[in-house]
């Protein structure tokens, strides 16, 4: 343990647990599930500050969590393979799509590409390099020779740019109490 990293923690990051605990539950599919997200999220921001610690530790709280979030929903809709395996027998056609579901996905696919033609060189770029290629954060900031908090906030404005574009303006809004504006700041993700 590192009593200057436990000392770091429960000054800058514990003071915000009620207003995580209120994000958490206001954006989390199932309740039941705040208590083991806030320790996710307590455990990638105690890892990531003994490397490093950020600069603004509650918009990287709020990042992390978000960012969290994310990943786990991400991987909520990825289906197993396991559960793939026997289409055949169930007698469906599994690229039959209504006339009305093609429209949608290619109204989808404009209004993304519409904003990611939007974007900044530097932000598509960053999206690109982090979302599309898989490289990590600091692989990314290399090869863009910028700062890892410059591309985080590449990214954090990039992402709610398309989310906004794609999904309305209600999903670009999730942090609370202006916490939205702050985290754009963040260094860490």
């Amino acid at each position: 343990m590192n009593s200057e990293l436990d000392h770091w923690f429960v000054n800058e990051i514990l003071p915000h647990e009620a207003a995580l605990l209120r994000y958490l539950r206001r954006v989390c599919p199932n309740a039941a599930d705040v208590p083991d997200l806030r320790q996710d999220v307590y455990v990638r921001i105690y890892q990531s500050a003994a490397c490093e610690r950020p600069r603004l530790p509650k918009s990287f709280l709020f990042t992390t969590a978000r960012n969290l979030l994310a990943d786990r929903l991400r991987r909520g809709r990825i289906v197993s393979i396991d559960y793939t395996q026997d289409l055949d027998s169930l007698n469906v056609l599994v690229d039959e799509l209504s006339p009305e579901q093609r429209l949608s996905a290619r109204q989808e696919l404009r209004r993304l590409s519409d904003a990611l033609d939007a974007l900044s060189d530097d932000c598509r770029d960053v999206i690109w390099l982090r979302r599309v290629e898989g490289l990590s954060q600091q692989e990314a900031a290399k090869r863009l020779g910028m700062k890892e908090g410059t591309l985080e906030s590449h990214l954090s404005r990039g992402v709610r740019a398309l989310a906004k574009a794609v999904f309305g303006s209600a999903h670009s809004n999730t942090a609370e109490d202006g916490e939205t504006d702050s985290m754009s700041e963040s260094e860490h993700g």
